[in-house]
């Protein structure tokens, strides 16, 4: 009990930082992940978060050759992350755009092809002399819990970030998501927009590998605005509630793993972002299944009284 209440106060500085780390984490990729779902391209983070692996290993190798042993700089193997993700969506969008192949296979080929380009990486890192690949399963699997201030401080300065950019392009992205022939009848580029979202998807798929790792970060981007779909009709406050529903659950993720020993906190985090969802699909008062059978129960007791009279 004593821990309990210990982890829940936030006592110790480790558990703030993870707290704190993984509460921005869950708010930014419940925001982007809306206008995400909205746009129909959930699976896009899951290429793309898988499509980061073979830029980390050819980051620590690089670096490891450079720096003598000093292979596992967070800033060198976030910066491959990101190029290899980008690279990865570039090829999704070419094979789409130049070929007959619909963009779910497009996605699935460039998924299988980079991580299967990842782990034979890993495997060319692992018989490096002087090398050690352990560190890199923390970004596969997630490390939440060796969390450091200065991860901490980049996820929260990288959720400002793309919060920022989502509220200053708000209106765009929602015409984007809603009406597209509209967007370019009005002069807006389409392509643009696309990107800038997209960006920002990677953004927070790079910064979200030290917490739930690839291949947990798009239950993150998905699941959270998915819940939120539940509750309203409206895209502001369908953004708020999905922030909500992300943060909520990635702290309490966080805490179950932390009070819970032997406990994964990645899968966790996964794990309580599922129970939102599950709350959601029952109780939402927009689509939720009790919702949806109370009206039909309704329309039932209406068409009967109709045919008595």
């Amino acid at each position: 009990m004593q821990e309990l209440l210990r982890t829940i106060s936030l006592t110790d500085y480790n558990t703030r930082v993870v707290v704190l780390g993984v509460a921005a984490l869950g708010l930014a990729c419940g925001w982007v992940g809306t206008f995400m779902l909205l746009r129909k391209r959930a699976l896009m983070g899951d290429a793309l978060s898988h499509a980061t692996f073979p830029g980390i290993c050819v980051a620590f190798m690089l670096f490891q050759l450079i720096a003598d042993g000093g292979g596992k700089s967070l800033p060198v193997l976030l910066s491959g992350a990101v190029v290899s993700g980008v690279l990865g969506v570039l090829c999704v969008m070419w094979i789409r755009n130049q070929t007959r192949i619909k963009e779910d296979a497009a996605m699935g080929i460039v998924l299988s092809v980079f991580f299967g380009l990842g782990t034979a990486l890993r495997g060319i890192i692992q018989k490096m002399p002087g090398s050690n690949s352990a560190g890199l399963d923390g970004f596969i699997y997630g490390k939440t819990a060796s969390m450091t201030s200065f991860d901490a401080w980049l996820i929260g300065v990288i959720a400002m970030i793309s919060c920022g950019v989502l509220l200053l392009m708000y209106k765009e992205l929602k015409l984007l998501c809603f009406d597209e022939s509209f967007a370019k009848g009005v002069g807006f580029s389409t392509t643009r927009l696309d990107i800038v979202l997209m960006g920002l998807v990677t953004l927070v798929t790079v910064v979200g590998l030290q917490a739930v790792g690839l291949i947990l970060v798009i239950a993150l981007l998905i699941i959270p605005s998915a819940s939120a779909r539940f509750w309203t009709d409206r895209l502001g406050v369908m953004v708020l509630i999905a922030g909500l529903i992300g943060a909520t659950s990635a702290v309490g993720g966080a805490l179950i793993s932390a009070v819970v020993p032997n406990t994964p906190s990645g899968a966790t985090i996964v794990l309580t972002s599922f129970g939102c969802f599950l709350l959601s699909l029952i109780f939402g008062i927009r689509r939720g299944l009790m919702i949806r059978q109370r009206t039909l129960r309704k329309a039932q007791q209406e068409i009967l009284l109709r045919a008595k009279l």
